[in-house]
């Protein structure tokens, strides 16, 4: 009973001793304590490794093998092999030569070079280890300490009387120079080759890698990021080679396991079964040993870095902690490992959060892995459905892959993938795609589903899939561009989509098994062409980016077969389909469409003319049964298309039918005049107007015999609606666009051709202005908003096109035309009031389908287009439109700051805008104030100010602020002057205007502003109005704070003595200890410390801290090591060699050597 207490001491004793020697003892301490237990300690310890390594103290190389006595050994036929065939002599020479060579190179120079080498200067090394371990292990951790980048040299002394006190850091990793190119991968190269070479030797000896393992740990575990970044990777590829090693001894212990039981079978005992046990127990024992290891690099290194500040750190851990449960699941795949790749999924960095998801993909794709994820999948599954919404789209893409395993093995309801299929309309497109990726996998082909057969290669899978995407369109019938965003989700992934025979027989009810009701019908014919668009390479979706789509020959060539196919199948059927559905509204504008994507030339080739008139046909009747805006667009884009786009005699057939169109319709317009002028029905005028608006923004079309008669129209039938009015602008504006059009574009001008258009165009003017309001009179006319929009948007449009620098110097210079500054005001007059118009779309139907053509963005859009092009002066409408900039909401906010973009590239006085901005908004306020209304909407003015004030004078900020200090200074006093001009009914302009861009300035111009703003007051009775004058004192009361804290800042520098104050908060005191580097039962104290640290991110460290972290550990730890320096110094044995030892280990090592000295004391003295 008492050999087991003395023996666990001298265990403890032993461990102690051969972990802290190479780094605290001298040569003379050293030699000693070998000398004390040279018969107990290290004869056990080698006895132990001999054991493992399969025989007493013989070298690796010639291990005996455990088979028969009778059979051969395997490792010495196959050298006998080899030497067979000798090399020839040049070829042996330059081997050599090249081996030499390799062998020369240090293992820095080995990690930092080509990795051809490394398993070359491996190998010589673990020769050299088993030749002279000291000197080996010198070479090796000396190497680990440079690839973490500090710089020293160590010549052939003693590892533990090495001083590598230089202070510098080299980070090999994002070095820029090209022998760093590869450095990463070729030190995690190199621990492996290390690790798989030494696997029959070296690798079991108790020293080689456990002090390596104690090392990479507590590099780990210090302050500086490139030690850690090191150290970390180190340590993880250890782990992941370990793993290697155990899975091989693993599948030699199962085989050994079977011959030792064929064996028992045969005989109970005997040498073979004696020996295939002992094999059994001493790989069994390897893998034990191997699994330690594992487990203490786990404990000590990954359970404190997977939290590290770096998330470069964290994501390596993430991944090889994926890499581990995966490639190693006996031990690995566990809930007490499991559990970290799900804390990370809410990890800040998406990188991180990537890599648990990639990592959990990789576990969901084996099956087996399945069972063992059960309770991590209940705790974790809403996590990963989040995740599909992540503000990183990779992050996004990749959990929405995440979901579809474990929709793969049902481990989810489809209760909880409402959330997802909202993503389906979602901006970005990758997330999209995903998504549209699992609608297709899991409702349309539902693979997911066990009870589903496969489906048959014919057209019969085409029509279930094409009904079950119909059942998921019909979600969103009430929306069409919904639709749109789904089919181009889906479309990549369903075949069915360019089956086009399939879906025209399903329209045509060729197929009695599908039965359409009118709305899967729609739909299925926006997904016919949505479909058609996509197989020709044009968007159907607009992108974010609006960039052009680029195609390389290949490509190319692709979309051109498509269109051709589509033009063959399309030839027969498209004539009945358009007699079936071109009479619905709903329908006529896809299905017209579907021409713009076909080949018109293969109509001739294939002998197809009858078909293609019929189809032309139908579309022009289809244009005169139509009067909604979608179909009338579809059927001029279409039969234009035709006009240009077809060969011979199709062309001159298409282009008759356009120009019979124009008449026609011509003569339906004179008709319906006719009879409103009769006191008919004023529809049949209305619809015809806009068939003319929608055919004369595609073509010109000759109307200069209705022009008069619209003009009339709108002299004397006052009384028409609002609607009937803005077509009739549009009609004659169009018709003007295109007459100085054909005369700018003509050889000769006719002086006949530009009296007649001056003459229209002056006509126009003196339309639009009697629309305009007139200030002074009360009343006036009542425009409704779409009137109102349409009458700004076509007056910017015809000042634009008549602007006179367009025809100066030329022999149109009698066009040229610039407002007046009445007329300018009053057009503002009317811009403003859509601007401050809350109820954009509350009128009849008929607005909301051109809202888009009639919204009060795009009033501003025109405005600002008129001062950014200098059709009008900029002094009047740049600072009516900038005081505009907080009133109604991003879009209008985003045009303003465009617009102001543009005048500072232009060189205007944009400051001088921004101050009469401000008066334009005080103004506001005033007449709100004036007009006695509601106070909420006095106080709205008033803070419409104020935030009007705050974002100018935010655009001076950082150097701007100093570069700019005169015209901030001419704002504010400008401003002053305004403020007292009539006083005190002007002062609230100070605290709501002046003040923002007063605080801009520097304490000496703050201080003569208030000298010039108090001398204003001196005989001045303030007591008359004190809430008149309230603004003014708390102007100036701000103002005296600002002096005296800047005062105050600057008396405060003189003191300490520094010409630069610090700013922002204090810099983070780190209470850096000593490091028990080899305790490994005492990490749990400084790690918290460090990881304490970790869990504020990066966005909270100052720039100081980081350089602190990227310092050289000596520096960073050298305060700790002082302090600790005379405890050492008192040890016993420690006064011969304290001087030598370097100054940072002596405080990482004080702890350890007092546990050592308190146990080496006790057994021993």
């Amino acid at each position: 009973m008492e050999d087991a207490p003395a023996a666990a001491s001298e265990a403890s004793v032993r461990r102690s001793v051969s972990l802290i020697h190479t780094l605290s003892l001298s040569l003379c301490m050293y030699f000693s304590l070998l000398l004390a237990l040279k018969n107990g300690g290290f004869e056990q310890k080698r006895a132990r490794a001999g054991k493992l390594n399969g025989g007493d103290n013989q070298d690796r190389r010639s291990e005996p093998s455990d088979q028969s006595p009778n059979e051969p050994d395997r490792d010495d036929s196959l050298d006998d092999f080899e030497e067979v065939r000798p090399k020839s002599r040049r070829n042996r020479a330059a081997v050599d030569t090249a081996a030499d060579a390799k062998s020369d190179l240090t293992l820095i120079e080995a990690v930092r070079g080509s990795r051809k080498s490394i398993p070359q200067v491996v190998k010589v090394w673990v020769e050299r280890y088993e030749k002279d371990r000291k000197p080996a292990m010198l070479d090796l951790l000396s190497m680990l300490f440079e690839s973490c980048g500090a710089k020293y040299h160590i010549d052939g002394d003693p590892f533990e009387e090495t001083d590598v006190d230089n202070g510098e850091v080299e980070d090999h990793q994002s070095s820029k120079r090209k022998d760093f190119n590869n450095f990463r991968d070729n030190l995690v190269y190199f621990w492996d080759c290390l690790v798989t070479e030494c696997q029959n030797g070296p690798l079991f000896d108790g020293i080689l890698l456990e002090k390596c393992t104690d090392y990479v740990i507590a590099l780990s575990c210090t302050p500086p990021r490139v030690f850690r970044q090191i150290a970390s990777l180190v340590g993880l590829q250890l782990v992941t080679s370990f793993i290697t090693i155990a899975k091989m001894l693993g599948s030699q212990r199962e085989t050994t396991q079977r011959q030792l039981n064929a064996e028992n079978k045969k005989r109970a005992e005997g040498p073979r079964a004696e020996s295939l046990n002992k094999r059994l127990v001493t790989t069994h024992e390897k893998i034990t040993s191997i699994e330690e290891m594992m487990d203490k690099i786990f404990k000590g290194l990954f359970m404190h870095r997977y939290r590290d500040i770096d998330p470069n750190i964290r994501m390596c851990c993430i991944q090889s902690l994926g890499t581990w449960i995966l490639s190693y699941p006996s031990l690995f795949l566990q809930d007490r490992y499991l559990k970290y790749l799900g804390w990370t999924l809410n990890d800040k960095s998406p990188g991180v959060r990537k890599a648990s998801i990639l990592a959990l993909q990789s576990l969901y794709e084996v099956d087996d892995n399945v069972p063992s994820l059960d309770l991590f999948t209940q705790r974790f599954s809403n996590r990963m459905i989040e995740l599909a919404d992540d503000l990183d789209v990779s992050v996004a893409v990749c959990a929405i892959g995440l979901v579809k395993q474990l929709l793969r093995h049902q481990l989810l309801l489809d209760d909880h993938l409402g959330p997802l299929y909202d993503l389906l309309v979602v901006e970005p497109p990758e997330i999209r795609r995903a998504i549209g990726e699992l609608v297709y996998d899991h409702l349309i082909a539902q693979k997911f589903n066990s009870s589903q057969s496969h489906f048959k290669a014919d057209s019969e899978s085409s029509l279930v899939t094409l009904s079950r995407m119909l059942q998921i369109l019909r979600e969103f019938s009430t929306d069409p561009i919904l639709i749109t965003y789904v089919i181009d989700d889906v479309w990549e992934y369903m075949k069915a989509m360019k089956d086009w025979k399939c879906i025209i027989s399903m329209l045509l009810d060729e197929n009695p098994s599908i039965e359409l009701t009118e709305t899967d019908a729609t739909n299925l014919i926006r997904l016919l062409c949505a479909s058609v668009t996509k197989a020709v390479g044009e968007r159907i979706v607009p992108a974010t980016d609006n960039r052009k789509q680029y195609y390389n020959k290949a490509q190319k060539e692709v979309l051109e077969k498509n269109k051709r196919h589509i033009t063959v199948v399309m030839m027969n059927y498209y004539p009945q389909l358009l007699r079936k559905y071109v009479a619905d509204k709903a329908k006529a504008p896809s299905l017209i469409e579907i021409v713009l994507h076909m080949n018109l030339e293969l109509y001739s080739l294939k002998r197809q003319e009858q078909n293609f008139k019929v189809a032309l046909n139908l579309i022009r009747e289809a244009f005169f049964k139509h009067g909604d805006k979608d179909s009338l667009r579809s059927c001029v884009k279409a039969m234009d298309f035709c006009a240009k786009e077809s060969k011979g005699e199709l062309q001159d057939f298409a282009s008759n039918k356009l120009k019979e169109l124009g008449d026609e319709l011509i003569a339906k317009l004179k008709t319906a005049l006719k009879e409103l002028v009769d006191g008919d029905d004023e529809y049949p005028l209305l619809v015809n107007l806009k068939r003319l608006y929608e055919l004369q923004l595609a073509r010109s079309v000759p109307i200069d015999s209705l022009f008069e008669e619209f003009s009339s129209m709108l002299r004397n039938f006052r009384n028409v609606n609002d609607e009937m009015s803005s077509f009739l602008l549009l009609n004659m504006f169009l018709h003007i666009k295109w007459s100085l059009y054909f005369v700018r574009n003509s050889e000769t001008v006719l002086e006949s051709s530009v009296s007649s258009l001056l003459s229209k165009r002056d006509t126009l003017f003196k339309h639009l202005e009697s629309f305009l309001p007139t200030p002074d009179i009360e009343g006036g006319m009542d425009l409704g908003h779409q009137l109102a929009c349409r009458v700004c948007i076509i007056l910017v449009e015809l000042w634009g096109m008549f602007k006179k620098s367009n025809f100066s110097s030329t022999a149109l210079e009698v066009l040229g035309f610039c407002p007046e500054e009445s007329m300018l005001e009053r057009f503002w007059w009317l811009c403003e009031q859509q601007l401050d118009n809350l109820n954009e779309t509350e009128d009849e139907d008929f607005n909301r389908e051109y809202v888009e053509e009639t919204s009060r963005d795009t009033v501003m859009i025109a405005v600002s287009q008129l001062v950014a092009t200098d059709t009008v002066p900029t002094e009047y409408l740049a600072s009516q439109i900038v005081s505009h900039l907080v009133r109604h909401g991003t879009n209008i906010a985003e045009v303003v700051k465009q617009l102001v973009a543009v005048l500072k590239k232009k060189g205007g006085n944009v400051f001088k805008i921004y101050l009469e901005a401000l008066k334009r908004a005080y103004y506001r306020y005033m007449a709100k104030r004036s007009n006695n209304g509601d106070q909420a909407s006095v106080n709205k003015s008033l803070l419409d100010c104020k935030k009007l004030a705050l974002h100018l004078s935010a655009t001076f900020v950082g150097f701007a602020r100093s570069n700019h200090r005169s015209d901030i200074l001419q704002i504010v006093v400008d401003g002053i002057n305004f403020a007292f001009e009539d006083i005190p009914n002007h002062l609230s302009f100070l605290e709501c205007a002046v003040l923002h861009f007063a605080q801009k300035l520097p304490a000496t111009d703050i201080t003569d502003l208030l000298r010039n703003v108090q001398g204003r007051t001196e005989n001045v009775n303030m007591d008359e109005d004190p809430s008149g004058w309230r603004p003014y004192h708390v102007f100036v009361e701000t103002l005296q704070e600002k002096c005296i804290k800047n005062e105050a800042l600057a008396v405060a520098d003189e003191k300490e003595g520094t010409s630069v104050r610090r700013r922002g908060r204090p810099p983070k005191q780190r209470k850096l200890q000593g490091k028990k580097l080899f305790d490994e039962h005492s990490l749990s104290e400084e790690e918290d410390m460090i990881s304490a640290s970790d869990q504020e991110g990066p966005d909270e460290e100052d720039k100081e801290d980081e350089e602190e972290e990227d310092k050289a550990l000596i520096n960073v730890i050298k305060s700790s090591s002082k302090l600790r320096s005379k405890t050492v110094s008192k040890l016993p044995g420690m006064e011969c060699c304290a001087p030598s030892l370097s100054s940072a280990f002596i405080g990482i090592l004080t702890e350890a050597l007092q546990e050592r000295d308190a146990l080496f004391l006790r057994r021993f003295h």
